[in-house]
């Protein structure tokens, strides 16, 4: 089994990025699901296969998205429908699987089976790129959607982790006036050691009518029925928490808000930047 034989199955432009530039290492590519990847001065370009046996039936290693799965089927932004029980049966004894957020009953069924699962979201350095991706996405998601200027404007951002941190000080650098919530006060502490200020998530619906543009990406529904009519009318709301968890949307529809849920960001803004280190990180990773 040639670990260097590589299928690459569904995902968003990220891992359509990653053909061309396996086939540029001298890897052998098959795909299978993907999004149209960008042409190659690369001698050998990468095969597209008819069905998912195909794709697999040769490989050492495959390549999936960030997330691996949704809704039980294997994401492949509604090119092909692969069940992921179809995917575990194609799957063999050896072989090496790459993709983002793996389910953990998912990860015990590959061990048992001697099939090597790494999943890119474990690795600090490709996360935290991910999240600067996601940040920069964001911020020109802001600029996209409201016809005003970021630099001056109140911006509220809801949770100081990675992602939270990250827009927070991109906003910052933009001369934004920037306002931090969050739950824990560690958080809220690490926060005002940055020169922020920052209000604790119980004080939302008194303070929320203040802003221009409020970030969210805590996935839990801060911005509900109690908040949300507080909120100007002439405000974005950016969402960036996981499956949409962190808005009431219908709520948002019935007050005509301005909200936007925006996944996948790095596949949009930064496909080609996120696939170079992914590759880096397959290729360092293979037996």
């Amino acid at each position: 089994m040639n670990h260097y034989d590589i299928a690459i199955l569904g995902g968003d432009r990220r891992i359509a990025y990653m053909a061309p530039m396996f086939a540029a290492e001298g890897c052998r590519v098959t795909c299978y699901g993907t999004c149209d990847f960008p042409e190659s001065s690369s001698s050998a370009p990468p095969a597209i296969a008819s069905s998912l046996k195909e794709a697999l039936d040769t490989t050492g290693t495959i390549v999936c998205g960030i997330p691996f799965e949704k809704s039980g089927f294997l994401y492949c932004e509604d090119r092909v429908h692969i069940p992921i029980p179809e995917l575990q049966r194609c799957l063999r004894k050896g072989q090496s699987l790459f993709a983002g957020m793996l389910p953990e009953d998912f990860r015990r069924h590959c061990e048992e089976r001697s099939i090597k699962c790494h999943d890119f979201m474990k690795d600090e350095p490709l996360t935290l790129f991910n999240a600067i991706a996601t940040a920069e996405g964001a911020i020109l998601e802001a600029l996209s959607h409201k016809e005003t200027l970021l630099h001056g404007s109140k911006c509220l951002v809801l949770g100081f982790g990675r992602c939270g941190s990250l827009i927070a000080e991109r906003l910052k650098g933009l001369n934004a006036d920037v306002t931090i919530t969050a739950q824990r006060a560690a958080a809220m502490a690490l926060a005002g050691t940055k020169g922020f200020t920052a209000f604790p998530l119980t004080d939302l619906t008194s303070e929320i009518s203040k802003f221009d543009f409020i970030f969210n990406t805590i996935p839990a529904c801060y911005l509900g029925e109690e908040s949300l009519p507080k909120v100007r009318r002439d405000c974005l709301i950016i969402d960036i928490a996981s499956a949409r968890t962190g808005v009431d949307y219908k709520k948002a529809e019935e007050l005509s808000l301005n909200c936007l849920f925006c996944p996948g960001l790095p596949g949009k803004y930064a496909a080609e930047s996120c696939a170079q280190r992914m590759v880096k990180y397959v290729l360092n990773n293979l037996p």
